[in-house]
C-alpha cells in the first residue's frame, strides 16, 4: 500500500466480529492504518495477535486477518476501545479513550460476553479510570462479564516476547473454559 492509500484509511471503521454470549471479547486500543485499509483487525503483518492467539490454545491454527470471522465459530470476538484508526495509539486521546470506555461498556452489557479482554493495559487504565490496572484478570466486572487486560502484542511491545505473551493469553483461555 501507499502512504497515500495508508492516509486515507483513517477515517474507515474496521466492523466488529461480534455475537452474544461469546466466551472472549478481544478488545483491541484502536485500528491501525493497515487495518483501517484492509477492513480487518490485526491487520499490520508485525502484530503477533493472530500469532499468540493461535500459541496459546484459542485457535487450532494460525488465522490470518481475513479469516477473522473464524474467530466467532470459536466463541471469540473482536472490537475495539476507540473506532478511529491511527498510525499509532499515542495518537488517541485520553477523552477518546474514556469515550470509548463507555461505548464498550454498553457493547459488552448488550453482548455478554463471559470475559472481555482488553489487549493493551494502558487502553485499559485509560479508558476505564484504573490508573493501577496490571496485566491478568481485573476486579472489575460488566454485569456478569469479566474483564482481564492483556499485553499489547504490537511489535513495537518489547517488554512481551511471543512466548510469554501467549503464556498471558493461555491463561485467560483456561479462566475463559474453567479450566484455570
Amino acid at each position: 500500500m501507499t502512504p497515500e492509500e495508508l492516509e486515507a484509511a483513517r477515517d474507515r471503521l474496521v466492523p466488529d466480529v461480534v455475537a452474544g454470549g461469546l466466551r472472549v471479547l478481544f478488545c483491541g486500543i484502536n485500528p491501525g492504518l493497515m487495518s483501517a485499509a484492509t477492513g480487518h483487525h490485526f491487520a499490520r503483518p508485525g502484530n503477533r495477535f493472530w500469532p499468540v492467539l493461535h500459541a496459546s490454545g484459542f485457535t487450532p491454527r494460525r488465522l490470518l486477518p481475513a479469516e477473522e470471522r473464524e474467530l466467532l465459530d470459536h466463541g471469540l470476538g473482536i472490537t475495539n476501545v476507540v473506532a478511529r484508526a491511527s498510525a499509532r495509539a499515542d495518537e488517541i486521546s485520553d477523552a477518546e479513550f474514556r469515550e470509548g470506555g463507555r461505548i464498550l461498556t454498553r457493547k459488552v452489557e448488550l453482548l455478554r460476553p463471559r470475559w472481555l479482554a482488553v489487549v493493551g493495559v494502558t487502553a485499559y487504565r485509560v479508558a476505564f479510570g484504573d490508573r493501577h490496572a496490571k496485566i491478568g484478570p481485573q476486579e472489575r466486572t460488566i454485569g456478569t462479564t469479566r474483564i482481564w487486560a492483556l499485553p499489547n502484542p504490537s511489535g513495537l511491545n518489547a517488554h512481551w516476547p511471543l512466548p510469554k505473551m501467549a503464556e498471558e493469553f493461555a491463561r485467560l483461555r483456561a479462566a475463559a473454559d474453567g479450566t484455570g
